[in-house]
């Protein structure tokens, strides 16, 4: 068997990568050992930079219908849920100028996997998990095991992606350390139903912060999570969840239907390399990132847009295959930054920053994020800034599957003047939506 790019896991990265390949007529397959998709809510913060992402594969508006309602990005304190003097805070981005087409969401992982597998169709193969893999000079031999039947199939690939999280075989394979703290803290998370909708609904939020512990919105009303922080050697097993939940909500009769708990770690580990001959790393296979801040999955989604684009170029035989080099070049130091962040946000308060990754520009390696905000720029490595068009589009909606050139007088004026940019100079903008080349 053999398909040019192999994608192990199908998570929201390997599946936004399947999704961003097929919109370059890439062939491949995802294989994804889980027969259906996540169950449990778990990442569930959408960072504009993500929306924008699914707005140019035409998904945005699906993602939206099946989010948290924009008035509802926020954080809540208090000492219960029913608490009258609670504090609500929403997205660092409040009272900023519009620099985006499509502002991030709440929309939570099991629900996000189902409208990206939808789109995904039949490239994605469930109950398959990759067993091994050996490298040779022109391609990478696989060994697939259908976890249904026990089948085995051998698949050559011109290219092996590991989006495998964060206990990744790929990168097992490939001999890639991870480094950087481990439990920095260990939670349980418990999935539940209550009838939370009319307790809400005058402080509706993402997060729920308490003393100890908090809860999570899945939709506002009946599906929740509670995280309860597993300190001093508590075993999640002595403890009484239906009364831990009953204490957060402040409401010792509400009715609680457990569906099921797991626990989780706390980690801010970074991959040693993204990249070993032909097999590449992306999300947590490659960074794992506290998740205070909900900017993990995000940057796993960044990936996939670096890189889906950088395959296509290079199996088309448009680019040479050292293209696939700044993959690691430009993407790493963004997790290094990320991971630096997320990891002081878990010692302090913080707010949801909506624009955060809108500041990557990979003209500067050292320090691709900007830490003051978004400042719109037409600067080499940039994201090209949104501006809304005459005819309704955003200047982002310019952008195509194949390299952009764009002229000066192409963009509104305001966004010219904002980003000293003369009528004369023309821009070539990557498939990613990042500024190639200036041309004065």
């Amino acid at each position: 068997m053999y398909t040019p790019v192999l994608v192990v896991g199908g998570g929201p990265v390997g599946l936004t990568l399947s999704i961003l390949l097929s919109r370059y007529e890439i062939e491949h397959l995802v294989v994804e050992a889980r027969l259906e998709p996540s169950p449990h809510p778990k990442a569930r913060g959408l960072a504009a930079r993500s929306m924008e992402i699914f707005r140019r594969c035409g998904l945005e508006d699906d993602v939206r219908a099946a989010g948290l309602p924009a008035d509802q990005v926020a954080f809540f304190r208090g000492r219960t849920l029913v608490d009258p003097d609670f504090v609500r805070t929403g997205p660092v981005s409040d009272g900023q100028p519009e620099h985006t087409p499509s502002p991030g969401l709440i929309c939570s992982q099991d629900v996000l996997e189902r409208v990206l597998t939808a789109r995904a169709g039949e490239r994605v193969r469930r109950g398959v998990r990759l067993v091994s893999y050996q490298q040779k000079a022109d391609a990478v031999v696989g060994t697939l095991l259908d976890t249904r039947n026990g089948e085995e199939t051998v698949v050559q690939a011109d290219w092996l992606i590991g989006c495998d999280g964060v206990r990744s075989t790929v990168r097992a394979g490939a001999n890639i350390d991870m480094a950087g703290p481990t439990g920095l803290g260990e939670f349980l998370s418990v999935r539940f139903e209550a009838d939370l909708g009319a307790v809400v609904a005058d402080r509706a939020s993402a997060s729920y912060f308490l003393p100890a512990g908090g809860f999570m919105a899945v939709d506002n009303d009946r599906h929740w999570i509670f995280q309860y922080p597993l300190t001093g050697g508590v075993d999640s097993a002595d403890l009484d969840l239906v009364a831990l939940i009953r204490a957060g909500v402040g409401l010792d009769d509400l009715g609680v239907e457990i569906h099921d708990a797991v626990s989780w770690r706390m980690d801010a580990q970074l991959a040693a390399a993204y990249r070993s001959d032909r097999v590449l790393l992306a999300g947590d296979a490659a960074h794992a990132i506290p998740p205070t801040g909900g900017h993990g999955l995000n940057v796993g989604i960044g990936d996939a847009d670096n890189l889906a684009w950088k395959l296509a170029a290079v199996h088309t035989a448009a680019a040479d295959p050292v293209l696939l080099d700044t993959y690691e070049s430009e993407r790493r130091p963004v997790a290094r930054q990320v991971i630096d962040i997320a990891t002081a946000n878990a010692r302090t308060e913080y707010r949801i920053d909506d624009l955060l990754l809108l500041t990557t520009d990979y003209g500067d390696p050292a320090a691709p994020l900007n830490l003051t905000g978004y400042h719109p720029s037409a600067s080499i490595g940039a994201r090209l800034p949104h501006a809304w068009l005459p005819d309704g589009r955003s200047t982002l909606d310019l952008v195509g599957f194949g390299p952009t050139h764009l002229s000066g007088n192409q963009l509104p004026e305001q966004l010219r003047r904002e980003c000293g940019l003369p009528e004369t100079t023309s821009l070539s903008v990557r498939p990613d939506g990042h500024i190639a080349a200036r041309r004065e």
